[in-house]
């Protein structure tokens, strides 16, 4: 294990993703691709409801608690850890009882805590600023990595029928246990005490124009990745497509994450976070007109592609333009304020085809002129930010 403090917080982050996976592993199957698509509406409604719910009740105390104490962060690491420990094991026990749903509504509420934690926790690991995008991509980077170890012992214990999905909520368990023990090695970070930051001097902070826009910019990016996840599904049950093409399209979209993050740090080296968030704009809207135009089981694998990479690197220069503006006495709520935006609008963009039956090609030019729209109000908002800026 590394003896840095990034290295360090990487090694929990990887034993999470790892429990992550082993939970959707456990979870898979039982809501969408068995059932028929009249009845999968309905309970993929219910499940979209259920995952804002989590924010609703982490964002109001989550954030303040953070920002009392720097020291709170590690605390909240480590408890988020061993509660979705326990919440796992319990959820072993009762996988075909109706207990197992409040209990999956506990890990959900704990993993949101835990990775609105991980992200205000990230400044504290890294030398200067300039350092923040390579160390959000490497925490994405080791999250795609971990996730594919996981699933290879994941898949074969579900493959192993007097196994099955109790013992890979098992494993989740000893996962998130070995999370949080690996938690309590990271280093305490010393309170600055400096001048409080007033209400008004916070709202300032997070409405620069930096900030104010990339959250727009970004909101678009989250609500299409909802958008288009469910419009593949609805759009190939409609085609009787076999479900492996949907497989594909997920693949396609986590390679896709993996690139993004990969080559973030190099686009953060040649260019500023507010111009990477851009082009993630641009290339979507480029490439859904494309596949808008063509068509077909092979567009939405490489759209799924694009999404995911332009999403992915995305996210990295916006964590790093708030880790760099946002004062860090109210960044744990700042955090949590953002992130339940975002899940709020992915909610928004995956129900519209949920509730709404919506031709493949008419969704992805709807991705394409949405993510044009909002390049072009990005661009044109920084612009004018810069002249102001260059007035006063």
């Amino acid at each position: 294990m590394s003896k840095t403090p990034f290295g360090r917080l990487a090694f929990v982050h990887g034993l999470a993703i790892g429990g992550d996976t082993f939970v959707t592993m456990a979870l898979a199957g039982s809501l969408f691709f068995s059932i028929s698509p009249d009845a999968a509406r309905n309970r993929v409604a219910l499940y979209l409801v259920l995952t804002v719910a989590p924010f609703a009740v982490v964002a109001p105390w989550l954030g303040p608690l953070l920002d009392r104490s720097r020291n709170g962060r590690r605390t909240m690491l480590i408890v988020a850890n061993a509660g979705r420990a326990v919440a796992c094991a319990l959820m072993a026990r009762h996988i075909q009882s109706l207990l197992l749903f409040p209990e999956a509504f506990a890990v959900l509420v704990l993993s949101k805590a835990y990775s609105i934690t991980k992200s205000s926790l990230v400044p504290a690991t890294v030398a200067d600023e300039s350092a923040l995008v390579e160390a959000n991509s490497r925490l994405a980077v080791l999250a795609v990595l971990a996730g594919f170890v996981a699933a290879i012992p994941g898949a074969a214990v579900l493959k192993i029928g007097f196994l099955g999905a109790e013992w890979v909520m098992r494993l989740a368990a000893v996962a998130f246990t070995a999370a949080a023990i690996a938690g309590m090695r990271l280093e305490r970070v010393p309170d600055q005490k400096g001048p409080a930051v007033t209400l008004a001097e916070e709202k300032a902070e997070l409405h620069t124009a930096a900030i104010r826009l990339s959250v727009s910019a970004m909101a678009v990016l989250r609500a299409v990745v909802g958008f288009l996840v469910f419009l593949t599904a609805f759009a190939f049950r409609r085609d009787q497509t076999a479900a492996w093409w949907f497989g594909v399209v997920i693949a396609a979209s986590m390679v896709g994450s993996f690139i993004g993050a990969a080559v973030a740090p190099w686009l953060r080296r040649a260019t500023a976070e507010e111009r990477i968030l851009a082009g993630a704009l641009v290339a979507v809207a480029v490439v859904g007109g494309l596949a808008a135009r063509t068509g077909g089981r092979v567009s939405f694998a490489l759209l799924a592609a694009v999404v995911g990479t332009a999403a992915s690197a995305g996210k990295l220069a916006f964590d790093s333009i708030v880790q760099r503006d946002a004062p860090d006495a109210v960044r744990g709520r700042t955090f949590a304020r953002f992130e339940t935006r975002f899940q709020v609008v992915w909610v928004v963009g995956a129900f519209i085809p949920v509730v709404i039956p919506i031709p493949g090609w008419l969704g992805m030019a709807v991705i394409a002129l949405a993510c044009g729209a909002a390049f072009v109000i990005y661009a044109v908002g920084l612009r004018a930010a810069r002249r102001a800026s260059a007035a006063t």
